[in-house]
């Protein structure tokens, strides 16, 4: 048994890495051209995805390391440092606006994104909660419900639905673990459709979104650009793609194509099969987080680690699903892959709970 421990967590650590080097690889061929034209004389983004990943290793090997981030009382005062943060970013001058969002705190050279934190806090300090209580008591349900919905408020007032999105369907999925009541469980479902349909008419750039997913051609230069460029670097690819750094798309017909579209880029160049080694390594990582999930000996262990590791997977479909069609558009990165020092050193951090999960089950 030991050693199949061992496997699932090396086999989660290397397919992490692995996908972390060919984010940088793809982060090279798609967003040098972008860089040059937007950045010039400013630092290539593979080079600062390569130092993130460095930082983000160094953030991984000190973290899986250190008993505190297995602990209940530190998720507690995480949640509630997250919550601050979340109210912070929403204050003029403290929080930076990009892209229509003011979703970041500026730290000098460096800027945080509060809302990949309050994810991670949330799904923990549910995890430990679902752990300990039975979940068929009205007050122990109203208080998961508070948990789940006060980062979700906050978030949405930046405004970030792509992260509101990940949080509530990964948090809906650990209730769903942790077999909640059927009918409580379908009542969040009922509620979660009518919030959605809310957001959706109290901002008409949603509504355009789901207009450009059903028909991107109707509008190919406004709403369904992004949709429509996708589409156009996949589609003559085939099965191997036009080779390494020959994408046509990156040339300023797909926007920032190192971001929320680098599989885009990555089918382009090395076409399906290359796409398809992408989901083995994603498939790998799920595969092996639920692995270690299972080895757990205590009920808030495997919660947490099934939370994080669904999360994780969901945002990887949900990015993936955006790019070939089957999803609107809604701002979501590839975990590992696109380009972005926050979302790495997030991710990582990760990877570091659950490790340090599994290094706590190793040990007893």
């Amino acid at each position: 048994m030991p050693s199949l421990k061992f496997t699932y967590k090396r086999l989660f650590i290397i397919s992490a890495f692995l996908l972390s080097l060919m984010g940088i690889l793809f982060i090279y061929s798609a967003g040098t051209y972008w860089s040059s034209i937007h950045y010039e004389g400013q630092m290539p983004f593979y080079l600062k995805q390569l130092i993130y990943l460095i930082l983000a290793i160094a953030v991984f090997l000190t973290v899986a390391n250190m008993p505190t981030f297995t602990m209940e009382k530190t998720w507690i005062t995480l949640y509630v440092f997250s919550l601050i943060l979340l109210v912070l970013v929403l204050v003029p001058g403290i929080g930076l606006v990009r892209n229509g969002s003011q979703s970041w705190i500026g730290l000098g050279p460096l800027t945080i994104q509060p809302a990949e934190l309050a994810k991670i806090t949330t799904l923990m300090y549910l995890s430990f909660l679902l752990g300990k209580v039975k979940n068929d008591e009205r007050v122990v349900q109203i208080k998961h419900f508070l948990i789940i919905i006060l980062p979700c408020a906050l978030i949405m007032l930046q405004p970030d639905f792509g992260s509101v999105f990940i949080l509530v369907v990964s948090a809906f999925i650990l209730l769903f673990i942790a077999r909640y009541p059927i009918k409580l469980y379908v009542g969040f479902i009922v509620m979660g459709v009518i919030g959605l349909i809310a957001l959706i008419a109290s901002a008409p750039y949603r509504l355009k979104r789901i207009e450009a997913f059903i028909n991107p051609w109707e509008d190919p230069l406004g709403s369904g650009f992004q949709a429509v460029q996708s589409l156009l670097a996949i589609g003559p690819a085939g099965l191997l793609g036009h080779g390494f750094q020959e994408s046509r798309q990156k040339f300023l017909y797909l926007p920032e194509p190192q971001n929320d579209f680098i599989f885009s880029i990555i089918l382009e160049e090395i076409g399906f099969l290359g796409g398809c080694v992408v989901l083995v390594l994603f498939g790998l990582f799920i595969y092996s987080g639920c692995g270690l999930a299972l080895q757990s000996l205590k009920s808030s262990d495997f919660y947490a680690i099934s939370a994080l590791v669904g999360m994780v997977g969901f945002q990887a479909c949900l990015n993936i699903g955006v790019v070939i069609g089957l999803i609107p558009v809604t701002g979501v990165t590839l975990p590992f892959i696109s380009y972005g020092g926050t979302s790495l050193m997030i991710i990582w951090f990760v990877v570091a709970i659950v490790v340090g999960f599994a290094n706590r089950t190793n040990s007893v």
